[in-house]
């Protein structure tokens, strides 16, 4: 059997899963195909009638060990430098651009009990970073404040804890002083911001304005040193060139330097994709006039770190981490052979490894484990990354 998992956020992704598809049955033509995710749930019928496929699975069963066979789910083994633990799923909202509501369904939220319970599992495995994702994560049901303040209470061994994306409207009290004074909370927020300009973020239907999202990130900064990232769209319907201006500037009033750029692609059945669509070309330039000067804006904010010290988590192959700011760190004098992290018997254990997993460069006898916390030194910075030494 071979599962798909098909994304159907953008349709470039919806591509891509049906040359999954079809790639699969190339190389496995006497397995059974089966495809899950939101490109099948929004289309089924279209995957369906693909020759290749045997069976569609809903997202909503894809989970339930009875569809396949009454096998109960097994985590499987720790292979990433961090966890990511879903905590969230859904959307309640209408935004005329975004078909996920279509594929995901209502937001809906695991249980703190549940969460906290699954992350000092993964803390007594050695996991020093665990990153919270959801479809839409700050409308976790009680709020995500509460949520996190319970991890860090209830798992007190957690050294690192990442948020995935936030949407600026719904960060409130609680969460703001969690992220802007708790240490473990990493300073490193990326907003679901799309645009910067107000007509169009209405347009969008998006619940903020453009002064707004400033505000938010101004009152958040002046708290603490947050590294900054975002999601924009380039190219939305009705977009004039003075739009687009508001949303290129948002990058310098935002102090955005980890910027996802996506052009837009109109998804069917969504209000945004019956729109007046500007010309391809004029999508393209922009989304590359956007990316071109987040790019510029990543390499002036890398060069500030020179010199500064930077706690990583060690990725695969051993030779590079993300800084707490999510700046990656290359160890350039470093070429492990690939080191999986262990497993361990105590949270003490765990910790002596996560404070002194470290190797003097060059030395790769003692390479740093994939998943340690190593201290590092900036020597250098390149357009994408910082380059550093053990420290």
């Amino acid at each position: 059997m071979v599962v798909i998992n098909g994304c159907g956020v953008t349709n470039e992704a919806v591509r891509q899963t049906r040359v999954a598809v079809r790639r699969a049955r190339r190389d496995r033509p006497n397995a059974e195909i089966v495809v899950t995710g939101c490109a099948s749930e929004m289309d089924r019928n279209a995957f369906a009638a693909m020759p290749e496929v045997d069976r569609i699975i809903p997202n909503a069963a894809k989970l339930l060990p009875a569809t396949w066979g009454g096998f109960p789910n097994h985590q499987p083994p720790r292979r990433h430098a961090r966890a990511f633990v879903g905590v969230q799923n859904g959307c309640d909202h209408a935004c005329t651009f975004c078909a996920i509501p279509q594929g995901r369904g209502a937001s809906r939220s695991e249980p703190i009990g549940a969460v906290v319970t699954r992350i000092a599992a993964l803390v007594e495995d050695g996991t020093n970073e665990v990153v919270l994702t959801g479809v839409d994560l700050t409308s976790y049901a009680g709020g995500l404040g509460a949520l996190v303040e319970a991890i860090l209470i209830g798992v007190p061994g957690l050294p690192r804890l990442r948020l995935s994306s936030l949407d600026t409207i719904e960060i409130d009290g609680r969460l703001f002083d969690l992220v802007t004074g708790e240490p473990r909370v990493l300073p490193h927020l990326h907003l679901s911001l799309q645009a910067g300009d107000d007509l169009i973020l209405k347009r969008m239907k998006r619940r903020h304005l453009r002064q707004d999202a400033v505000t938010m990130i101004e009152r958040l900064k002046a708290k603490r040193d947050i590294a900054i990232g975002a999601d924009l769209i380039a190219g939305f319907p009705t977009e004039s060139e003075a739009a687009f201006a508001n949303t290129l500037a948002l990058l310098d009033d935002c102090d955005i330097v980890h910027a996802h750029v996506f052009p837009f692609s109109p998804r069917a059945g969504t209000p945004a994709a019956r729109m007046p669509q500007l010309r391809p070309e004029i999508v393209k330039e922009r989304a590359a006039r956007l990316r071109a000067a987040a790019a510029a804006r990543k390499t002036a904010w890398l060069k500030t770190l020179l010199g500064s010290t930077q706690q990583i988590v060690v990725e695969k192959p051993g030779d590079r981490g993300h800084a707490p700011n999510f700046a990656e760190v290359h160890l350039p004098s470093i070429h492990p052979e690939l080191v999986e992290p262990p497993s361990f018997s105590s949270p003490s254990e765990r910790k002596g490894i996560a404070s002194t997993g470290s190797a003097r460069m060059g030395d790769t006898s003692s390479a740093p484990t994939v998943g340690s916390v190593i201290t590092t030194t900036i020597t250098a910075a390149t357009d994408d990354h910082l380059m550093g030494t053990i420290a």
